[in-house]
């Protein structure tokens, strides 16, 4: 598997990708293709593709912070779910960054988010229970999620830090 970085939506690839970020992501979780056009210029975001034998197979959008590496959004292609490519893209991740990951997922309320956990718990991210909330890309409400750390939880003092410091970046922009 061979992983292409872009800073730019002029790439063979970055179609298949986009496309997938729509089907995969809800309205208010997503970014518009102009405001994902502007953050290829913030040296901080990270936009990793994953292609195998010239198939996309998914990608990894991230942030790479001061004291965490912060997993914005990561899917893989429906056809090639279940065969093992998105513990091997996270596993390659975790494996080439030395700083503490987080990602947010959803609550726990239905059987296909908490298959979700389970899967990034295989992988060693811990489930960190504090309150924690978003904004919506389309409007002003907010967002009930929970984050998951790697390696180990996180302390409520230090998810608000990450917040108080990273989050106007992430959402702003």
């Amino acid at each position: 598997m061979r992983q292409i970085s872009l800073n730019t939506i002029d790439n063979t690839y970055f179609y298949s990708a986009w496309k997938l970020y729509e089907e995969a992501f809800p309205i208010y979780e997503r970014r518009t293709l102009k405001a994902q056009t502007k953050l290829f210029g913030n040296h901080s975001y990270k936009f990793d593709l994953f292609v195998q034998d010239d198939v996309f197979i998914g990608f990894i959008l991230w942030w790479n912070f001061k004291d965490f590496q912060y997993i914005d959004h990561f899917a893989v292609s429906k056809l090639l779910r279940n065969k093992g490519y998105g513990a091997k893209i996270l596993q390659e991740f975790i494996k080439s960054n030395s700083k503490p990951t987080l990602l947010e997922i959803e609550l726990p309320d239905s059987p296909l988010n908490k298959r979700r956990i389970k899967f990034y718990e295989r992988l060693g991210f811990k489930l960190n229970l504090h309150n924690y909330k978003v904004p919506s890309s389309i409007d002003n409400r907010k967002i009930d999620l929970l984050v998951m750390s790697y390696p180990e939880v996180i302390s409520k003092e230090k998810l608000n830090q990450f917040v108080v410091n990273n989050h106007p970046t992430i959402f702003n922009s």
